[in-house]
Parts: C-alpha cells; structure tokens; sequence
C-alpha cells in the first residue's frame, strides 16, 4: 500500500468547506473500510494540541490584532506542529488527510490579500512543508459578498476574519483562484454557490478522476 493521499479544502469564508470534508470523510471511511487505509478529518489553523492553542489568537478578536505578518508567523508556528504531530505520521501510516484549510490559505490571507512577500511565503513553504503536499486541493469558490452573507449569518467567537471587509475578501477570491491557475493539475475549482448536495457531486466526479485508488481501494 502506497504512502496515504492528502486533500485539502480551501476557499473563502463561508464556502462550505467545512460541510463538504465531513461528507467526504463520512463516504471515504465507508469506501475504505477493510482496505487497510483509514480517514483523517483535520483542519488549519488547529489539528494538534500546540496548533489548537495558537488557532484562538488568529481566528479572536479585532481585524487588526495582528498584522499580516504577525498571522503568516503565527500560522506556520502552528503548522509546523500540525505538520509533525498530525499529518506526517498520518500519511505514514497510509491514511487519506482531509484538511479544512492549509498553506494555500496563508498564500490568499496573507500573501494575495495582506501583502506579505511571495518569496517569504516561498521560503516558510520550503522549511516546515519540504516534501509534504497536498496531492488534491479542492478551491470552493463562491462571490466574495456571498461567502460573508453566509459567514456572518452563522454567528460565534472566531469571526475576526469576516470582519475585514469586502475589498479584502475579493482580493482573498482573487488569490485563490489564481493558485488554481498557477497550479492546475493540483486544483480543481468548484463553484460553491450552488446546493450542497450539487458541490459534493462535483467532488465526487473529481475524486473519482483525479485519485482513482480511493473510489476502487
């Protein structure tokens, strides 16, 4: 059995990620029951002990708490602890990880959106990333007025994010559709404004093509 497959969920607020990686994770356990390969359902910021910690400074709080940098540090403070306790010896084992959220992230958040360098970012990936990469990164892409309708209508603490404005959120949409044309053979974009049960077809069809083993284990 090869080494396990990582996929990563990305997008703007409120596009359902969230929802979409428990369906998936619900589905693959099923799937892959008897085969030997068991499913990871983990998220970003957050995942372990030390990365649960530093989630609450990022995601409470005022918009401007942090700078830019100050959260691209944090961030990967945090997924370098994740990387190590949770996802490497995940895939080790031969699991499939699902993550809500993952370096992407930072790319749109704080590179596209916040300004922070792309060689900065560049040079964090290369250090605590190294060889680890999402083999499958699914870009749910909605507009930006949309997603945060949906995010703010769902309330709670860890809403510091929605609360940077529309401006910045189109330039977060921007980002993350231009990885995905940086990066096709990786990304699958999907439109997200749809009903849930039209986007997990998508992500069916797309698993299905692009990680064959995981539909016939």
């Amino acid at each position: 059995m090869r080494p396990g497959f990582f996929i990563t969920f990305e997008g703007g607020e409120g596009a359902g990620k969230s929802t979409q990686l428990r369906r998936l994770a619900a589905g693959l356990t099923d799937r892959l029951s008897g085969s030997g390969r068991g499913v990871v359902a983990t998220r970003e910021p957050g995942g372990s002990a030390g990365a649960e910690a530093i989630r609450s400074l990022l995601v409470e709080g005022a918009a401007d708490r942090w700078s830019a940098m100050a959260e691209t540090l944090l961030l990967y403070a945090a997924r370098e602890d994740h990387m190590r306790r949770t996802i490497r010896p995940a895939l080790a084992e031969g699991a499939v990880v699902l993550c809500d959220r993952f370096a992407d992230s930072t790319r749109a958040y704080q590179g596209a959106a916040g300004g922070v360098d792309p060689a900065m970012l560049d040079a964090l990936e290369a250090a605590v990333l190294g060889d680890t990469r999402p083999d499958l990164t699914l870009i749910l892409d909605l507009p930006a007025a949309t997603g945060l309708h949906r995010a703010i209508g769902r309330g709670g603490a860890e809403a510091r994010f929605e609360s940077k404005g529309l401006e910045f959120h189109e330039r977060l949409r921007a980002g993350f559709l231009a990885i995905a044309r940086a990066e096709p053979a990786r990304c699958a974009v999907i439109d997200a404004d749809r009903p849930v049960e039209a986007v997990a077809a998508d992500i069916d069809d797309i698993i299905a093509t692009r990680l064959p083993a995981l539909v016939t284990p």
